[in-house]
């Protein structure tokens, strides 16, 4: 993994979207400003956290299943096992994977943590999605971007506003992609269970977070232009791709796995 230093200052006076996530998945590396906003959202939220986790296992295994070898998971969140890389290493040993996100403890726990096996490659880039050229430039140093790649961005669409243009975030990583590459997304919805979404979205803005939930035909437009695989653009525990499906439960949570043509 490559080196990132200095190492940023961590600020434990404000909640952050990775640390909730953390705390939501019952992990210990989070503060209380985090512990705060998550013990106030709704069961739900909890579960959609569990829910992520799961479908980022199965379609990473699926991915490595197909033959990708190169993954980029952007808004890693603190390292949970397994990790993607080692999900996608145990099926594809010389995989090469680059984690992203901008919150200085992931950082820190990427450099102990996220160690790749001896055939293969995992490095961590420390900055925002909202500056895809950094990323794809830094990324450009340990994946080949002649070659498919397997884009992630799970849990971190509906942080980003549309005044932002997220849309156009996407399109910028998937028009540096070769054909061939993977897009995996998720996103909470709004068009599931309402009041819910609304008491998440007060509660995460009580942390000074924007929450950008959005309905399955919003959600659907990050996928212009690229091909959906079976089984669709479905809530998170609907999605299984060749895999049992799990049990059927309320999710909040819609997923998707395209191809870029």
């Amino acid at each position: 993994m490559t080196a990132q230093a200095p190492h940023p200052p961590i600020d434990t006076s404000k909640p952050h979207s990775a640390r909730v996530y953390d705390a939501l998945l019952g992990g210990k590396d989070n503060y209380p400003v985090d512990q705060q906003v998550a013990e106030l959202l709704p069961v739900e939220a909890k579960i959609g956290a569990h829910q992520q986790r799961a479908f980022m296992h199965r379609a990473t295994a699926w991915l490595a299943g197909q033959g990708v070898t190169q993954f980029l998971d952007i808004g890693t969140g603190i390292p949970t096992e397994p990790n993607l890389h080692q999900i996608a290493q145990e099926i594809r040993p010389s995989a090469r994977i680059v984690y992203c996100d901008n919150d200085p403890i992931v950082l820190r726990h990427a450099e102990a943590l996220l160690v790749s096996r001896p055939e293969g490659v995992t490095d961590y880039v420390h900055a925002d999605v909202r500056e895809p050229a950094i990323i794809l430039d830094a990324a450009r140093e340990t994946l080949d971007f002649d070659r498919p790649i397997a884009l992630s961005l799970l849990g971190l669409l509906h942080f980003l506003p549309d005044a932002e243009k997220p849309i156009d975030i996407i399109r910028t990583f998937t028009d540096a992609m070769a054909p061939g590459s993977y897009v995996v997304l998720s996103h909470g919805a709004s068009d599931v269970n309402e009041e819910k979404g609304e008491q998440s979205a007060d509660e995460y803005k009580k942390g000074g977070i924007q929450l950008a939930l959005r309905t399955r035909e919003e959600f659907s437009r990050f996928f212009e232009g690229l091909e959906i695989v079976t089984p669709g653009l479905v809530k998170a525990p609907e999605w299984f791709n060749g895999t049992p499906a799990p049990e059927q439960e309320h999710s909040g949570m819609y997923v998707a796995v395209a191809r870029v043509p």
